[in-house]
């Protein structure tokens, strides 16, 4: 039920899907004839568009995130390295019988470089299925195949395919590696979703060290800067916001001690 509650609760944190039905309900308002409180209403949305398109919002909302937690030590060498799913667009890689990669697609490449550069530590990929419409393949057989393609040992791979959020990533692997007392674990994920991600991980007892890949911020210097598409600023906006909402929900629900967790 959570995991349903999660995708709506998704998509209301979605700046542009709500000006989307603010403005929708002010056409259908107009229509009804309250024309004021109508054009009011579609007005507000389309300056919501240009504010949240063009403005850096997005990027301020981000860069607390990214900048949250820089990047672990090299030494000593881990014992493994966790990677978490979000690469794939599973949907289309079912019906195409290929590998699709999202904007996150970062997460997989840094894997390649960490298994030349640990040649000692397993990689553990955690996702499954994050849809709920769609049928698809899962991440985890993805990242199998791109494993495969990367060169890295069969021997050196646990995949993890039934998890659908951060919650169930933490405590699947948590359960499949059984860490011990001392090991180093890295764990590889987008710069803005690391506080959550850590956080998680802590709350279910499993001591973890950030990798953060795939920003999207050149960090404060970006608090500045506009965007020059309303589409890039908006979908920017959606995915900060979002992360944001998941970041103060898990907290609510005790999936993180704190609604920030710190390094």
């Amino acid at each position: 039920m959570y995991f349903v509650l999660s995708k709506v609760l998704g998509f209301l944190a979605a700046p542009s899907n709500v000006l989307f039905l603010l403005g929708a309900a002010g056409a259908v308002a107009a229509a009804a004839g309250a024309r004021g409180t109508g054009i009011g209403m579609m007005a507000a949305a389309i300056v919501g568009f240009g504010v949240l398109g063009l403005s850096p919002v997005a990027n301020l909302l981000l860069i607390p995130l990214e900048e949250r937690f820089p990047r672990a030590a090299a030494d000593p060498p881990p014992a493994g390295v966790i990677v978490l799913g979000g690469s794939f667009d599973t949907v289309v890689a079912g019906a195409r019988r290929e590998i699709a990669l999202t904007e996150a697609a970062e997460r997989m490449t840094a894997v390649a470089e960490l298994a030349s550069r640990f040649p000692g530590a397993r990689i553990v990929f955690s996702g499954g299925s994050g849809t709920v419409v769609f049928d698809g393949a899962t991440e985890a057989d993805l990242a199998a195949r791109m494993f495969e393609s990367f060169g890295i040992d069969k021997a050196r791979l646990t995949l993890e395919g039934r998890s659908r959020n951060t919650v169930e990533n933490a405590r699947f692997t948590r359960d499949l590696v059984t860490p011990v007392t001392g090991e180093r674990w890295l764990l590889v994920t987008s710069a803005y979703h690391m506080p959550r991600a850590i956080g998680t991980f802590r709350r279910v007892g499993f001591k973890v060290e950030p990798w953060p890949v795939d920003y999207r911020t050149r960090g404060p210097e970006d608090a500045a800067r506009p965007f020059m598409s309303v589409s890039a600023g908006l979908r920017r906006t959606d995915v900060a916001l979002r992360e944001w909402v998941g970041l103060v929900s898990y907290w609510l629900l005790g999936y993180v001690d704190d609604p920030l967790p710190r390094p």
